[in-house]
């Protein structure tokens, strides 16, 4: 019997949500303004999409382009309004001007969302020292999910990190689950699955016409497709 991976896809509105449950997406991960590589939408885009399917929700909290927090006290804010229309799970990730994490920005936000499950994004990509940061972060509350492609350059380079996270699971600061995705490709999925990695995040690759065209219920199913069959050869 085969443990079914999770698939995350990005949606930048209702029709994306739609299709990306129909071709078997377990999750959305919400975002506006994928040119500044995925800000917070819109709370009345939120509403639509939650109105529009019934599975997890993830809604990025970064409100401008690049790894720095800005105004946490606004982000804080924002969390809050999205908590209140009914938002329970987020991304976010904040570094500081030397790849440090930004501990204080992540804990303030963090506090605001009261014990709500979240991703620490990307940023960990481009963070200077990864293992430093997964172990500032390993008490946070809600922390469950790094999105990673092992390198800032995608899964191509990162793969080797990726593989040697994977075997690290469950050592302090790897207790969190390994969601790749940047660069990630099909061809890529069957050497992940057997390193034991079970959650998968796609974007551009759920999009065949580009950002500028909505998600492809097709493209989305055959990534389902892909992990299924990945996830049936894994030795038990």
């Amino acid at each position: 019997m085969s443990t079914r991976a999770v698939l995350e896809v990005i949606a930048l509105d209702a029709e994306d949500a739609v299709a990306a449950q129909a071709g078997g997406a377990d999750r959305l991960e919400l975002v506006t303004d994928m040119a500044a590589d995925g800000l917070t939408p819109p709370l009345r885009t939120f509403t639509a999409i939650r109105a529009a399917v019934d599975i997890d929700l993830r809604v990025m909290l970064r409100l401008a382009d690049g790894f720095a927090a800005g105004d946490a006290d606004r982000l804080v804010g924002v969390a809050g309004q999205l908590r209140a229309a009914g938002a329970d799970q987020f991304v976010l990730g904040f570094l500081d001007a030397h790849g440090g994490v930004d501990l204080d920005a992540v804990e303030r936000v963090v506090a605001g969302l009261d014990g709500c499950r979240w991703t620490f994004h990307r940023a960990i990509d481009r963070a200077a020292d990864r293992e430093a940061l997964r172990k500032q972060l390993a008490d946070l509350p809600g922390l469950d999910t790094y999105l990673t492609a092992g390198a800032a350059e995608g899964v191509d380079e990162g793969l080797p990190r990726l593989l040697s996270e994977a075997r690290r699971h469950g050592d302090p600061g790897y207790e969190q689950t390994i969601l790749v995705g940047g660069g990630l490709r099909l061809e890529h999925v069957p050497e992940l699955r057997a390193a034991g990695i079970d959650a998968f995040h796609i974007g551009g690759a759920a999009r065949p016409t580009g950002w500028d065209g909505a998600v492809s219920e097709e493209a989305v199913r055959s990534w389902r497709r892909t992990l299924d069959r990945a996830g049936d050869a894994v030795p038990r």
